[in-house]
């Protein structure tokens, strides 16, 4: 079962705060609400499970765009829906160019802060997917043997066998042996999976 998401809800006025979390929480979802960006960093709340931000532009103390722009100092990963009852274009394109999902103007639809919301949730629930991948790849590269590590740098950056044994003084068979280690390691089905596993490691030879 995919793990529940949380709709963190940033905004200082309590009626529209309340409002959000009902309207959240009418279709499933789970919900945390902060009057304060502080109120949410002190909270801590936001590190284990998938989910999202909904930030107001406008907050006593950080602004919602202020914080935007600070997201990865605070080692805030979550996506960001941006919401302000004062919006204006280069406001907008601020928030956009900064990676919000989607930037709604005060009042909006129900149905649209829905769907951005679904659409912040599931970016953030492929982030973590990747990161897992990431995270199983480095584990498995990390297991190959120094040798292997070099066949497969040299292989997955175009290198034919022949070239590698050239690069690497040994001879051509060996170089086989270690490439057929690397990709029994790694778990790649053929040399295109390798290569993808080396992209996804930002492998590059020595």
């Amino acid at each position: 079962m995919a793990e529940t998401a949380i709709v963190h809800i940033i905004e200082d006025d309590a009626s529209l705060r309340d409002a959000l979390d009902s309207l959240f929480r009418s279709v499933g979802m789970q919900t945390r609400s902060y009057g304060t960006v502080q109120e949410f960093l002190d909270g801590k709340q936001h590190a284990g499970a998938p989910g999202c931000l909904v930030l107001d532009v406008r907050l006593p103390g950080m602004s919602g765009l202020d914080f935007q722009a600070q997201l990865a100092e605070h080692q805030v990963l979550l996506p960001v829906v941006m919401m302000t009852g004062h919006g204006d274009i280069p406001m907008t394109v601020q928030a956009m160019k900064a990676g919000a999902v989607d930037f709604l103007t005060k009042p909006f639809r129900d149905q649209d802060m829905l769907d951005a919301v679904t659409t912040a949730i599931e970016r953030d629930r492929q982030r973590r997917s990747q990161g897992r991948t990431t995270l199983i790849l480095q584990e498995r590269f990390a297991a190959l043997s120094p040798r292997e590590q070099q066949v497969m740098a040299l292989v997955t950056a175009g290198k034919m066998n022949k070239q590698v044994a050239g690069d690497l003084k040994l001879s051509e068979i060996t170089v086989k042996i270690h490439r057929g280690a690397a990709m029994r390691k790694m778990g790649a089905q053929s040399l295109a999976d390798l290569v993808r596993m080396a992209e996804a490691l930002n492998l590059r030879p020595n």
